[in-house]
């Protein structure tokens, strides 16, 4: 038979390993501390303290900003260099194709007008010819188209008789006086001038007739004759 120990049983040692797992309830307050310290020592590498939120850019990143802004404008500089480069040379290719073009209109007027100086010989042939009637048949239809191809050519003919005499476009092969003219006037055409545009490729050969020296004193004379009366009698 098996004697109990009092205040023992079998239950005995499981309050006890109960009790000892039981902690004070200062000793759990302070363990909590504890922890919350360990968490907090754990976030503070990764919060952003307060004070340094607004804070300034650090000085490299001011430099970076410098060195920027003087790449910008370097950049500007170079184009606005490029653009007015570009501009002269668009100015000169501008220049250069009138030039061209001018040059070409003047090479093409000077090969037509050497062309038709060597056809007027023939011109003049056909315009005797036709002074003397002997402008007909088939040869009347090959001059009158000869002269309409070198008019569409921009061959003008000039000279006529009674028109002034201008030296620059006239050239005087015979001279008189004649009572009926009061200045220097071509009374007749001995050979057509010639003329494409502006440009005159012969000049007209006339013959100039002046006015009578004397013809006009004389007139004057006879006014003043008959405003006083008629000359005075010896």
């Amino acid at each position: 038979m098996t004697e109990e120990t009092p205040g023992f049983d079998k239950h005995g040692e499981h309050d006890a390993h109960d009790e000892h797992e039981v902690n004070d309830p200062s000793e759990a307050n302070s363990a909590g501390t504890e922890a919350d310290g360990a968490a907090s020592d754990d976030t503070t590498g990764t919060d952003v303290p307060a004070d340094k939120a607004g804070a300034p850019a650090p000085a490299g990143d001011a430099a970076k900003v410098t060195a920027l802004t003087a790449q910008l404008d370097q950049a500007r500089t170079a184009l606005t260099e490029r653009t007015g480069d570009l501009q002269r040379v668009q100015a000169e290719y501008q220049n250069y194709r009138r030039r061209v073009d001018r040059d070409r209109i003047t090479v093409k007027e000077i090969a037509t007008a050497s062309l038709l100086t060597e056809l007027l010989p023939v011109l003049d042939d056909i315009g005797r010819a036709r002074e003397h009637g002997e402008l007909v048949g088939g040869f009347k239809s090959v001059a009158e188209s000869l002269e309409t191809s070198v008019a569409k050519m921009g061959l003008q003919q000039f000279g006529k008789e009674g028109e002034p005499f201008d030296p620059t476009i006239h050239e005087a092969l015979m001279h008189s006086y004649a009572p009926d003219v009061t200045e220097t006037t071509c009374v007749a055409v001995l050979q057509p001038g010639y003329r494409i545009g502006e440009r005159t490729i012969r000049p007209a050969r006339v013959a100039v007739a002046e006015p009578q020296p004397g013809a006009a004193g004389g007139k004057d004379e006879a006014a003043s004759d008959e405003e006083s009366g008629g000359p005075d009698e010896g």
